[in-house]
């Protein structure tokens, strides 16, 4: 299996350059004070080196050991432990944490592009921080006060894990159904007594404790809270105080992500402290969420940037079949990269994981500004995670099962044996448009809740921003501005049509929902080319600039025409899809 080296230069450029992160960072004092460009390119190097040294030599063993269940207890493959102590011994679990509870303090747009890294060098080891952080943070937006003192300085420093606990069998994305019961006790905390299934990290070997934010109703009602629940008790004094009632029933034995612990978790009298308010539990796991989606949308991104270099590499030593032209005169024939069609499965990942970055990056520097924004600022800046988030998630996992089996594809049958490390790529990217919410769920998100929902409200002010600055480049081609600026209307329109449409047609925002997701992040992804290609031009040597807009042109030309075809589709309505008897399925 190839080394993986992150692009550094890619995410560089894409901070410094093209989302100008240090006038950003400046206005924010709290941002200010924990980093600079300096310091960020510092943080870049070393987590490069973490996921190149560390991370990614657990990748295929992982894969091969998988998680055992043994005695009750859940053992990670050899070798995750002692990276696990290192990776935390560094502060990277706490790199975005907040820092009067013992985190970095790192802006989000430098956290996106290190959580890239992670996901590239191997998805299942990765999975144990991204949710650590992502409980840390739903703690410390909605539980008290002690709380926050009694858990985060253990979350943020890796000593203790967080999971995410919501499934249940009869349950799934429709979480009205759950059956675990909260009842009430005199001291003010809850017996939490029920069964999870699908969750991730939900027991391991690698911290002493896993604190479980577990979704649950209260008595005589229907309405959804959310629970601090420890596997292990904890003492005031912040000590462990014995057993909670906290056991796992199983482990899931699953297409990939095998060095992921994914349980079946049992609860039985397990003392739980509500956070937020009774009955507001999905409020608040939403802000987990939103985050662990982009973590998720990222973890796409990872997977197609190490199926990219694995095909690159592959495709130069690969020798197969004589060029059309030329050649390099071998007898034994030319390097794979010089066919057509090998370039042309090459482009396609590359340009839709460059672009993707771009994305990446976009979410978590409005992350940053809805957080320490103030005003109508703050407010824009909400707004647009809310559109961007689904997107971000669904498009990014989306594309990155596409790149994945793409670059499989390059190896030929090569790709199809578990040596070359091409297959368990596709395996364990798989999951990422499952879970998290589905990838059609998001859709419906997106489509019904952020753009009809909001009355275009939102939309429309991101597209006024992009064409004042496609109004403003100079250094990128007429015909390709005039391309995006007709989709981005065409767009529009066809969101206004079916917000006109929808009373009359009850299925049509869940039939049309995955277009109207693919049109727009197909061009979100043409707007991000053109930004790319404008500021390289700009601040970037000669060489650099040229690939941008040689790759601009690729992807305009085979690939942003792509959102014609959905943009087409989402005008049909739901008649077809509605339409057949449910007795011919």
């Amino acid at each position: 299996m190839n080394p993986y080296t992150a692009p550094l230069t890619e995410m560089r450029f894409l901070l410094e350059h093209v989302f100008d992160a240090s006038n950003t960072w400046s206005k924010y004092p709290a941002i200010a004070e924990a980093v600079d460009i300096d310091t960020a390119a510092a943080i870049l190097d070393e987590a490069d080196k973490v996921s190149r040294e560390l991370i990614h030599p657990l990748n295929r063993e992982g894969d091969e050991q998988g998680v055992q269940f043994i005695d009750g207890k859940v053992i990670t493959p050899d070798g995750y432990r002692d990276v696990y102590a290192q990776y935390v011994e560094g502060g990277w679990v706490g790199l975005c944490g907040e820092s009067n509870f013992g985190g970095m303090g790192m802006p989000k747009m430098l956290g996106v592009l290190v959580d890239e890294m992670s996901y590239s060098g191997c998805n299942a080891f990765t999975l144990y921080g991204s949710l650590t952080a992502g409980a840390a943070l739903c703690i410390h937006a909605h539980a008290s006060e002690s709380l926050k003192d009694k858990f985060l300085p253990k979350l943020y420093s890796g000593e203790w894990a967080g999971a995410m606990d919501m499934t249940e069998p009869q349950a799934g994305s429709d979480l009205r159904n759950i059956r675990t019961k909260a009842v009430p006790q005199a001291d003010g905390s809850h017996h939490i007594t029920g069964s999870k299934i699908f969750i991730t990290g939900g027991d391991h070997d690698l911290t002493e404790n896993v604190i479980h934010l577990v979704l649950a109703k209260l008595p005589d009602t229907d309405g959804i809270s959310l629970f601090l629940v420890p596997k292990y008790k904890v003492s005031d004094c912040g000590e462990l105080a014995g057993s909670n009632g906290v056991t796992v029933g199983s482990i899931e034995h699953k297409m990939g992500l095998k060095g992921s612990s994914t349980c079946v978790m049992n609860y039985d009298n397990a003392q739980g402290f509500l956070v937020g308010r009774a009955n507001r539990g999905l409020v608040c796991m939403f802000t987990m969420m939103n985050y662990e989606r982009l973590a998720i949308g990222i973890q796409g991104l990872g997977s197609s940037q190490a199926a990219y270099q694995m095909a690159a590499e592959y495709a130069k030593e690969r020798i197969q079949g004589k060029a059309a032209q030329g050649g390099s005169g071998n007898k034994q024939g030319d390097p794979i990269i010089v066919h057509g069609d090998v370039r042309r499965m090459l482009l396609n990942i590359r340009t839709l994981t460059d672009a993707g970055r771009a994305l990446a990056v976009f979410t978590g520097k409005q992350l940053d500004v809805a957080k320490h924004a103030t005003g109508e600022e703050q407010k824009k800046a909400d707004r647009l995670v809310g559109l961007l988030t689904p997107v971000a998630k669904a498009f990014l996992t989306d594309r990155g099962l596409e790149a994945t089996i793409t670059a499989q594809q390059v190896f030929g049958g090569h790709g199809y044996i578990r040596e070359t490390g091409i297959e368990q790529l596709v395996r364990d990217t798989r999951i990422a448009q499952i879970y998290e919410g589905t990838n059609g769920i998001q859709a419906i998100d997106f489509l019904g809740r952020k753009l009809i929902g909001d009355d275009l409200f939102a939309l429309k002010e991101l597209v006024t921003d992009i064409q004042q600055e496609l109004d403003d480049m100079s250094h990128v081609e007429s015909q390709y501005k005039n391309q995006l600026f007709g989709l981005i209307n065409k767009f529009v329109e066809v969101i206004a049509e079916i917000k006109d449409k929808r009373h009359q047609q009850s299925a049509l925002i869940n039939a049309c929902a995955v277009d109207s997701l693919d049109a727009f992040g197909y061009i979100l992804y043409g707007y991000f080319w053109l930004k790319m290609t404008e500021s390289a031009a700009v601040n970037m040597d000669k060489e650099f600039a040229r690939a941008k807009q040689q790759l601009t042109h690729f992807y305009f030309e085979k690939l942003l025409t792509k959102a014609n075809y959905h943009l087409s589709l989402l005008r049909t309505g739901d008649q077809s899809v509605m339409a057949i008897d449910e007795s011919l399925f």
